[in-house]
C-alpha cells in the first residue's frame, strides 16, 4: 500500500512542480512570428514577484489590479516567461501570458506589447469557454489594441464598472458568461506584472 502511494507521489511530483509556473508559449518560434511578424528573433527571460520586491511587489501588485491573488498560478514565487522580440539587433517588443481562471476552466492570456507597453495584440492561447470562438475573433480582440496599463487604472475587475477605453469594450458573448470580466482581469494583471518587471513606470 504504502509502495502503491510512494509511486504515486513520483508520478505526480512534475505536475506539482509545473503547476506553480507562469506561462510559455506552446510554439514559441511560429508564435512570436505570427505575433510579431517583422522579427528576426527572440530572447526569454524569467520573472517572480518574489524576486521583484517580495511582499512589497505582490502588496502593489493585488493593489493596481483591485483584487487579491489567489491560487496556483497567483503565488509570489511563480515563475513568469517573458519573450523579447528582436527585428536584427533592435527590440520591438514583447510577449507575455498568464494564468487567468475562467468560468469553464484555466484561460491563458497572452499579449504582444510593443516597448511603451502597448497592447499591439491580445492571444488566447487557452479559452475553456462555449462562447470560445466569439472570444477568439478579431473583432473582440482588436478591441485592446492600443491600450495601456493607465487605461485599466480606474477600471474595477470585479464590477466591470469604470470609464474610458475599457469600458468601452463589447463583450461578444451573454452577459452571463463571466469570462468577459476573466479575461479583463486576466490582461489588466498582465499589464501590471508586465509594468513591474520590464517597464517600471
Amino acid at each position: 500500500m504504502l509502495k502503491h502511494l510512494l509511486l504515486s507521489l513520483l508520478l505526480l511530483l512534475p505536475l506539482l512542480l509545473s503547476a506553480a509556473t507562469g506561462c510559455d508559449l506552446n510554439d514559441p518560434d511560429n508564435d512570436v512570428k505570427r505575433l510579431f511578424p517583422a522579427s528576426t528573433g527572440y530572447t526569454t527571460l524569467y520573472a517572480s514577484l518574489q524576486k521583484s520586491g517580495g511582499k512589497t511587489a505582490l502588496a502593489n501588485v493585488e493593489k493596481a489590479l483591485g483584487d487579491k491573488f489567489t491560487g496556483l498560478y497567483e503565488t509570489i514565487d511563480v515563475s513568469y516567461t517573458i519573450y523579447k522580440i528582436y527585428s536584427r539587433k533592435t527590440l520591438i517588443g514583447y510577449i507575455h501570458g498568464v494564468n487567468q481562471k475562467g468560468e469553464y476552466g484555466g484561460l491563458q492570456v497572452f499579449l504582444a506589447l510593443d516597448t511603451k507597453g502597448r497592447i499591439l495584440k491580445l492571444y488566447y492561447q487557452k479559452l475553456s469557454s462555449k462562447n470560445a470562438a466569439k472570444f477568439k475573433a478579431t473583432s473582440f480582440t482588436s478591441q485592446f489594441t492600443g491600450l495601456t496599463r493607465t487605461d485599466f487604472a480606474t477600471f474595477d475587475i470585479k464590477t466591470g464598472k469604470g470609464s474610458g477605453k475599457v469600458a468601452a469594450i463589447k463583450n461578444p458573448a451573454p452577459a452571463t458568461d463571466k469570462d468577459f470580466l476573466y479575461t479583463l482581469r486576466g490582461v489588466k494583471k498582465n499589464l501590471i506584472l508586465m509594468n513591474t518587471f520590464i517597464f517600471k513606470q
